[in-house]
């Protein structure tokens, strides 16, 4: 029996991507160079489009339940994580931004958001029925995408 359905996880993309667009934001606001502040701009811009691209798959999605001790314990585990391993709570990120002062810093830790994401949605994949896999695809392909733009900025910026 699966414990999380893919709408369980559609509910977490969509508060990664909420943000995201918050790190993005900050990101562009640091950037000294043009291509860079242009580069966080659209990936704002394109998790706002992702938000919305889930929230339509998750409209979408069955919602199934699963066995709970109490109601909302798996969906309150979920977001849980979530806020402390892959997105952070408002004041664990004002931390962690208060540490970003360079557009290099900005990067690698956009670069490991991406890839702590698309780890995240390998592993709860095993978690929610096969027929639900093609949904959790979407979302890591657009994480991939992301992490391709990060990854080359970063390059073109150590050229």
């Amino acid at each position: 029996m699966s414990v999380f359905s893919a709408s369980d996880i559609m509910e977490v993309a969509i508060r990664i991507e909420e943000n995201g667009v918050n790190f993005y934001k900050f990101a562009e606001q640091i950037a000294k160079k043009e291509d860079e502040k242009k580069l966080f701009a659209q990936l704002a811009q394109a998790e706002i489009a992702h938000k919305k691209t889930f929230e339509k798959l998750f409209a979408g999605m069955e919602k199934s339940s699963a066995p709970e001790s109490y109601e909302g314990e798996f969906g309150e585990y979920l977001r849980s994580y979530v806020d402390n391993n892959l997105i952070f709570t408002k004041e664990v990120m004002d931390k962690q931004l208060s540490k970003i002062t360079h557009t290099s810093e900005a990067l690698d830790f956009a670069i490991q958001r991406e890839l702590d994401s698309i780890l995240y949605y390998h592993e709860i994949k095993k978690m929610v029925p096969a027929a639900q896999h093609d949904a959790l695809e979407k979302i890591i392909e657009e994480e991939r995408k992301h992490f391709q733009s990060l990854t080359n900025m970063k390059k073109k910026c150590q050229a």
